[in-house]
């Protein structure tokens, strides 16, 4: 019974970022009927995919995913940074001073 509650307790969260990235702003995201979540604090940032994604649909999703980050954030994605995969990625970004 407390496996079943944790579980649908869980589920409830949502697109959660990890700990560092408590307190970053979220931003969200449908590009091509996929949902995502980004999160930026700082110079770092965060992407989450919501939803399933099928075999062969992943190296598209990730090309998605940084796109995203940079058009969000306004930054340019420092790729040597990044990490993760086509469900979640953080890495750096460089943002122009204002």
């Amino acid at each position: 019974m407390r496996a079943l509650i944790l579980a649908f307790s869980l589920a409830a969260c949502g697109a959660q970022p990890t700990p560092t990235m408590w307190g970053a702003v979220r931003s969200d995201v449908t590009r091509d009927g996929r949902h995502y979540a980004v999160f930026q604090k700082g110079n770092q940032v965060e992407i989450i995919r919501l939803g399933y994604a099928k075999r062969g649909e992943h190296q598209a999703i990730r090309a998605t995913m940084i796109t995203l980050v940079q058009e969000v954030t306004g930054c340019r994605l420092a790729e040597t940074t990044l990490q993760g995969d086509s469900g979640e990625m953080r890495g750096r970004v460089s943002c122009p001073r204002k």
